[in-house]
């Protein structure tokens, strides 16, 4: 809160500086550049800024507040439940014009008044009962009427804190090798078995994905084809796992999936290539669908002809009449 006088001197020296807020506040010391301009902006519709500060209406009319305070106390004295059917005001405000009305409602003690004290006897029979026990101590502090904590606190203050917890039990058990043993053989089947497994279904998807025959060595396989059976079993086994039993290097496997999600960069000019070669009877050779290309502003090098030509299908572009065998590399003929 500003003065009148410091006010008044803030709006002279913003007139004298030229309008210029930062120079004004700088020499000030005071206030934001937007009280300045507020002030500023009164002075000059008014000559004068006023002497003071008009007090905040209040939000809530005092009908409203009669209102509030009757119903929170003809419905159970319930902060909540007047809220909830008046629609105002706030917690903080209800529950002080609760208190301005009804002054002899004190605030609810929360917290526990004092702690629970317990015979000595108790404390040492938890204590025993904790180094003797067969159960758990939850349970054990059930019984005795206390809690888990209260138990542990009894021992350090009885035997100390650097007393052990519990005692050490001797195991009088014998040892069972036998045990050890067939829970080892079990561990060795049950790995067997999921290698085994995993080499059936392996072979069973090989059959149905890359028409294979059944019974064929996984290890001939190409490394897009390994890469196909891993990405179909990888939602049952490991990738690891499927990788190991096919012999495919990880680089090699992201490498492949890589190169099938890539979209066919040559798909619009495969399909111009396909429009040429039948429109023209199917004897066009690659330099003259090469050339048909550049017609069309698409450049392109033979090469990359020949190798869109050999990886299409092969039915297409076999001329039987021309005997031009494009997709055997022999005997390439010009147009």
């Amino acid at each position: 809160m500003y003065s009148y006088e410091d006010r008044m001197r803030a709006v002279a020296l913003y007139i004298k500086l030229g309008q210029r807020a930062k120079a004004t506040i700088r020499q000030l010391g005071y206030p934001s550049k937007n009280a300045l301009k507020g002030w500023y902006f009164e002075y000059e519709h008014h000559l004068d800024l006023r002497l003071g500060f008009a007090p905040r209406a209040p939000k809530f009319t005092q009908a409203q507040k009669e209102v509030a305070v009757e119903h929170y106390r003809t419905h159970g004295r319930c902060v909540s439940a007047t809220m909830r059917a008046l629609g105002y005001p706030g917690r903080a405000t209800l529950t002080a014009w609760v208190r301005d009305a009804f002054p002899e409602i004190s605030k609810a003690v929360t917290g526990r008044t004092g702690r629970p004290r317990y015979p000595e006897t108790l404390k040492k029979a938890g204590v025993v009962g904790l180094y003797n026990r067969q159960e758990s101590a939850q349970a054990l502090a059930e019984k005795l009427g206390v809690c888990r904590p209260t138990l542990y606190n009894w021992k350090n203050q009885l035997l100390g804190p650097e007393a052990p917890a519990i005692m050490k039990r001797k195991n009088n058990s014998p040892p069972v090798p036998e045990r050890e043993e067939l829970e080892r053989q079990l561990e060795t089947l049950q790995h067997d078995i999921h290698k085994l497994q995993l080499e059936h279904d392996l072979l069973k998807k090989a059959t149905e994905l890359i028409k294979k025959e059944l019974g064929l060595d996984l290890q001939l396989l190409s490394n897009r084809e390994k890469m196909l059976l891993v990405d179909t079993l990888k939602d049952l086994y490991q990738l690891p796992d499927l990788r190991g039993q096919l012999g495919l290097v990880r680089s090699s496997y992201f490498y492949h999936r890589a190169r099938v999600r890539i979209t066919d960069k040559y798909l619009t000019i495969r399909q111009s290539i396909t429009e040429i070669f039948e429109a023209n009877r199917r004897c066009y050779g690659y330099r003259r669908l090469q050339a048909s290309l550049a017609k069309q502003s698409v450049t392109i090098s033979e090469k990359v002809v020949q190798r869109l030509m050999k990886t299409g299908e092969p039915d297409r572009y076999d001329n039987k009449a021309a005997a031009i065998p494009l997709l055997s590399g022999k005997n390439q003929f010009s147009a």
